[in-house]
């Protein structure tokens, strides 16, 4: 476990970051910022099927924001300045996310972040591309904190796109690591949205499951259109019918809150092996039926020990009190972190400047750390696969979402376990 770095605050233990040889941004209270605000447009679906979504990442960026001006926003040669986000409601769509993205640039925002979405994040890679070729003055940094189609850091990859988590195959190779170890994982049933990330997850599941358990059937394979199914009894039907013994899915916000919840009502009881079945009302739908059956995959949650990462998770609770709002991102506060230390060693908001001292940035803190890797623009960092519990068990601290269930750490990856090859190409800019 990563806790050898003493720290005598709780300030001082959520933002000891380094980038290169430069210190961490604001890691200390160095005044009131009074700068002009340096801008960072969120493009995300904030209304529709998946606005829970938006949300949350947006409360996210808000205390993450926060945290980085309460302690002197961030240091430019001219002074201090606060960072501020504008929100963009793409409503979950490409051609919308274009039209937002002509508005955040017609507002000379140096900084677009995204996640949401792998078909958006795609879309906006190649709109920032021939954008930064096109005006040369106004050019635009993508921090992607959600967006896991591995295609983004490997085909895709572009000089002008971080991503901050982990992509579908490092996910899945964390869970297929506990699948592996499971003897009485015999018959998985995969499911997923029918778009590029659904359909990378599902490729991802058959070939790691080949290669770690061959003995394994897989006994279903199904796509459904994202944000459209309001009942997924159809579905669930066909899932008992195979005869499965565990499900395999990268479903986010309703598509997995209704998937699990139609298996609940069911009565179907197998494992569930999700990327997102700690949050977004999940635990709440799948109440008992969860217990020691859903496992869940990220880079950090709640229970994974540690006064500091109790720290972390009581300001935010304390920020957002309301049980629905707790769903705690790690890396996305690792990610204003990164960011406010680049632009300082930079000593600019100019979008290449800061993409030069973003590769190879290195974020530590008390519980946790990571490293943009400066081949393909993809975050290492530790990932967790944790299984629900109940609260009033005793075995963890905290629930999610006010539920009575939270997870417990299952298995744990050190960064030099989660990475991956890379076969990017990368396109860099002359100074």
């Amino acid at each position: 476990m990563l806790l050898p770095f003493p720290f005598k605050s709780a300030a001082m233990a959520l933002v000891l970051l380094t980038v290169g040889a430069a210190s961490a941004a604001a890691a200390t209270p160095a005044g009131v910022p009074t700068g002009v605000p340096i801008h960072i447009g969120m493009i995300d679906g904030l209304s529709g099927a998946f606005a829970n979504a938006g949300d949350a990442v947006a409360r996210n960026l808000r205390l993450a924001i926060e945290q980085i001006n309460a302690r002197g926003g961030v240091k430019l040669p001219d002074g201090r300045h606060p960072l501020q986000l504008t929100t963009f409601d793409n409503k979950q769509g490409v051609e919308e996310t274009l039209v937002e993205f002509k508005r955040l640039t017609d507002q000379r925002i140096p900084f677009v972040v995204q996640g949401n979405s792998s078909a958006v994040a795609a879309a906006l890679i190649e709109a920032i591309n021939k954008h930064n070729a096109r005006e040369p003055g106004n050019r635009v940094l993508f921090l992607n904190y959600s967006a896991v189609d591995p295609v983004l850091t490997n085909e895709k990859c572009s000089y002008w796109h971080f991503r901050f988590d982990a992509h579908a195959d490092m996910r899945m190779h964390a869970l297929t690591e506990v699948i592996k170890e499971d003897s009485r994982a015999r018959r998985i049933y995969l499911i997923g949205q029918d778009y590029s990330f659904g359909r990378q997850v599902a490729k991802a599941a058959r070939e790691q499951l080949k290669a770690k358990r061959p003995d394994i059937e897989i006994v279903g394979d199904e796509l459904h259109p994202i944000g459209k199914i309001k009942d997924f009894a159809p579905y669930v039907a066909k899932i008992k019918a195979s005869g499965a013994d565990a499900v395999v899915t990268g479903n986010w916000g309703n598509d997995l809150t209704l998937l699990v919840k139609a298996a609940k009502e069911a009565g179907l009881a197998l494992k569930f092996y999700t990327f997102y079945g700690n949050g977004l009302g999940a635990p709440a739908a799948i109440g008992e039926a969860g217990v020691g059956r859903v496992r869940a995959v990220a880079e950090w949650h709640p229970n994974v020990g540690g006064a500091d990462s109790d720290v972390f998770y009581a300001d935010f609770r304390r920020r957002y009190p309301q049980p629905k709002d707790d769903y705690v991102h790690l890396r996305m506060h690792a990610m204003i972190a990164m960011l406010a230390a680049a632009i300082e060693k930079a000593g600019s908001t100019e979008a290449a400047a800061v993409a030069r001292a973003l590769e190879g940035a290195r974020y530590r803190n008390a519980f946790h750390e990571a490293t943009m890797r400066a081949a393909d623009h993809q975050l290492i960092q530790p990932l967790y696969v944790s299984v629900m519990q109940r609260l009033a068990d005793g075995g963890i601290r905290f629930d999610n979402e006010g539920s009575g269930y939270g997870f417990k750490t299952e298995r744990y990856l050190p960064p030099a376990q989660t990475a991956m090859p890379t076969v990017c190409r990368m396109e860099r800019p002359g100074k």
